[in-house]
């Protein structure tokens, strides 16, 4: 019975069940591993996301002969101009178009309930339990949008914190381009042959996900960007930086990104004039379309292939277990974890071939 795989299998499925159990059990143990990983994240998170975008031209200035470190010395300074370019003529536009939005968001809301209140007072032939289900949307209207607000401004708030905490990002960025192709062969001179040669094919497995999500959603969110401020500008849509701004952040999320972004666009395009809200969708649908048949499929090619099913049921685990970050790292994490599977279902395939050979 132990030679049957069946049995491997339910063996296999015990221990890690029992595994499982003695963790949950002496969780307690974990918790400065925890806030060791917790504190380190963003740091290693944001340096890791940099070193992927720089690397291209850390290789290109190399090739060029050009010393490690005069390249990492350049690659800083081109980060510093970005950096520059954004603070001094981007970020002052995108901050007055919010503070205008927040300003005009009290007489979009009386709006939408004199809108209610007119149509109401106009349809006698309302049944009465949607009358009433109307009249509550309109005594709570301003408190929800009030609370979306809120929400708004302390999301803001959160990611205004979240940039002090950037700090040490570039310390991270330097010692990743200056060592990151050490870090190898430093673990492969602890392994056998065999086991060095898996480990090395791993690593590159991993490294090309990685590499492929990071430099192709990206670069997919800022050619949506791009491609929705033209638009939103050829049509004269109010907020037009800010929401492409919006939309560019939120396409980061897979799948979910697009829905989400054209939401507020179609929003301020109702209150401004309804038709720029039929304007602003077929804008929507011709920037997707380009980026799904044109960006997407020679930015990041089949490197991923993740089916579109795998791809929701993840990203709403993720929503409901971690929020907003699990919206963001579900699908890499899922991508890599793919990664490490796959390799070892096919060192275990080439070893049973060997076998059979023999």
């Amino acid at each position: 019975m132990l030679q049957k795989r069946w049995f491997q299998l339910l063996i296999v499925g015990v221990l890690a069940s029992l595994l499982i159990l003695l963790v949950t059990e002496i969780d307690f143990l974990f918790d400065p591993i925890f806030a060791f990983i917790g504190a380190v994240a963003v740091p290693l998170i944001g340096g890791g996301i940099l070193f992927y975008l720089t690397r291209p031209i850390l290789h290109v200035l190399e090739r060029n002969k050009v010393p490690r470190l005069s390249a990492i010395m350049i690659i800083f300074l081109l980060l510093v101009l970005v950096g520059y370019i954004i603070t001094q003529f981007i970020a002052p536009i995108a901050q007055q178009q919010f503070s205008r939005f927040i300003n005009n968001l009290p007489n979009m809301i009386d709006m939408v309930q004199e809108m209610i209140t007119y149509w109401q007072s106009n349809q006698d032939i309302i049944p009465s339990q949607f009358d009433s289900s109307i009249e509550k949307l309109t005594t709570n209207l301003e408190s929800y949008l009030n609370g979306i607000a809120g929400t708004l401004v302390n999301l803001i708030s959160q990611l205004i914190g979240f940039v002090f905490a950037l700090v040490l990002i570039p310390f991270f960025l330097f010692f990743m381009l200056k060592d990151g192709d050490k870090l190898v062969p430093f673990l492969k001179q602890f392994m056998n042959k065999r086991v060095s040669e898996s480990f090395g094919r791993l690593a590159h497995s991993i490294d090309h996900t990685l590499h492929s999500f990071i430099i192709g959603q990206l670069t997919v969110s800022a050619v949506v960007g791009v491609l929705l401020l033209i638009g939103y500008l050829i049509i004269g849509l109010h907020y037009s930086l800010t929401l492409a701004l919006f939309a560019m952040l939120m396409n980061v999320i897979p799948f979910a990104g697009p829905f989400l972004a054209v939401i507020p666009a179609i929003l301020v395009a109702l209150f401004q004039n309804p038709i720029m809200a039929v304007y602003v969708t077929i804008i929507m649908v011709i920037a997707q379309q380009i980026e799904g048949n044109f960006v997407s499929p020679n930015v990041m090619g089949k490197a991923l292939s993740i089916h579109p099913l795998t791809i929701i049921a993840l990203i709403l685990a993720a929503g409901s277990i971690a929020g907003f970050l699990g919206l963001l790292f579900a699908i890499p994490a899922y991508a890599v974890v793919k990664a490490i599977v796959s390799h070892f279902y096919n060192e275990w395939l080439a070893s049973r071939n060997t076998q059979d050979e023999t």
